[in-house]
């Protein structure tokens, strides 16, 4: 009897402490996106409600939530084209130099942004059109990005059964071809998605890689929201926050919408 009581108290302990953590989470949240609502952050709502500090960010701010998302969009495209077929050849390539060569793809997630950036600036900043432009933010974004699709996506191919089905398929005449857009795309796809939906998620808001390989002229989201908080007013910088969450939010819902029917009809 104790124990069945200790059993049902158990889901209970786990929602409180679950409605604890999400609670510590969202307030901050809740609170900064107020302050860019108020027309004074130190007086509260008593200072009543207002959207100028929105217009006032988006008038000096709102390209770059244009170029955040094109970046963003490009990434995804160029990590998949070149990720998948990168993941296929390590997944079924069992060399040694193969192993070498996915533990040095994901270098630039275990080192710093600020240490890939300023590798980047050395090797590609005399290219003085290149540096100065949103194409060098990209490539900082894809290097950074990639190894996540590689990993996931080479899990993906090597499962045993997919395996199977690919030597079942040359067994009876089906080209490479045929076999990887026919067979093997369509049942890694769940994990394409989830890459790509991660791809975009880490491009959106990288910030520190990004800070090193910007200029005036190329800021993308989480850079202008940084100059923002450092040159504005603390009302400035929150409406600044409160633009990302309009913008952001509900993009990553449609694209996790998306991931889950492809889960539905791909999943097994």
């Amino acid at each position: 009897m104790k124990h069945i009581r200790a059993s049902q108290r158990f889901p209970f302990v786990l929602a409180i402490l679950t409605l604890l953590v999400t609670l510590f989470m969202l307030i901050p949240m809740a609170l900064s996106v107020t302050a860019g609502l108020v027309n004074n952050y130190s007086q509260g709502l008593a200072s009543g409600l207002t959207t100028r500090w929105l217009e006032q960010v988006w008038d000096g701010y709102g390209d770059t939530v244009m170029w955040s998302l094109m970046v963003a969009g490009v990434c995804v495209l160029i990590t998949i084209a070149v990720g998948v077929p990168c993941a296929y050849a390590l997944a079924r390539t069992r060399s040694r130099w193969a192993r070498l060569f996915e533990e040095l793809l994901t270098l630039p997630v275990a080192v710093p942004g600020l240490a890939t950036g300023l590798a980047l600036i050395l090797v590609y900043g005399q290219f003085r059109d290149f540096r100065q432009s949103f194409l060098f933010i990209l490539v900082g974004h894809v290097v950074f990005t990639l190894p996540f699709v590689v990993r996931t996506v080479s899990s993906a191919f090597a499962n045993r059964e997919l395996v199977a089905m690919e030597e079942a398929a040359r067994t009876l005449g089906a080209d490479f071809t045929s076999r990887f857009v026919g067979i093997l795309i369509p049942a890694v796809m769940p994990a394409i998605v989830a890459s790509a939906l991660m791809v975009f998620t880490l491009s959106i808001g990288e910030f520190n890689l990004t800070w090193m390989l910007h200029t005036p002229l190329t800021r993308t989201l989480p850079v202008g929201l940084a100059d923002s908080y450092a040159s504005m007013r603390i009302e400035v910088g929150s409406a600044y926050t409160l633009i990302f969450f309009i913008v952001v939010l509900p993009l990553l819902w449609f694209l996790q919408a998306i991931a889950t029917e492809v889960q539905k009809r791909y999943g097994t």
